[in-house]
């Protein structure tokens, strides 16, 4: 499976998000832990709110997450968005959830995430844009350490095939 992203940026913060909207993208999913907050972040920072009030604007945002709900909970408290934790991505049942609770398009979605092997690869899995974004920090869940292990392999392969190379960032 091709899980090269649509869009590769640093962070949240540089997506180019007037061109999403010209698109009529409706829907911002975002994952949750080292997409728009590092893992030890408890609460909500005010960075991330202000994020996603700027953005509510515009789209509706969501956070979906493999994480528990009381890892997501403060996050859904502050931003008042709907959030789907234990979401087993890759598998697409939060994204299905999403599509058929809300009545998106798939042409309206966006998958937002730091990880190849669970965010870009559900989105890819379900048709829907992706959105690849360096981790904000190096510290992992432990599950998360194997699917970097293979997420390095594909990147490498990428790479040398001159299709993608993390780093290299585009729109």
């Amino acid at each position: 499976m091709n899980l090269i992203p649509d869009i590769y940026v640093h962070k949240v913060e540089d997506i180019p998000y007037n061109k999403l909207k010209e698109e009529k993208v409706k829907a911002l999913i975002f994952d949750l832990d080292n997409t728009l907050a590092l893992l030890d972040e408890k609460d909500c920072p005010e960075r991330v709110a202000n994020l996603i009030n700027e953005l509510s604007k515009d789209f509706t945002c969501f956070i979906i997450t493999n994480g528990t709900g009381k890892r997501a909970l403060p996050y859904k408290n502050k931003l008042n968005i709907y959030v789907i934790s234990k979401a087993l991505k890759p598998f697409t049942k939060g994204l299905r959830e999403i599509e058929s609770k809300y009545h998106f398009k798939k042409s309206e979605m966006v998958m937002i995430g730091d990880q190849l092997m669970t965010d870009i690869k559900s989105g890819k899995r379900f048709g829907i844009k992706t959105i690849l974004v360096d981790p904000l920090g190096k510290k992992d869940l432990k599950v998360t350490y194997i699917n970097r292990f293979f997420e390095n392999i594909k990147l490498k392969k990428y790479e040398k095939d001159g299709k993608f190379k993390k780093g290299e960032y585009y729109e």
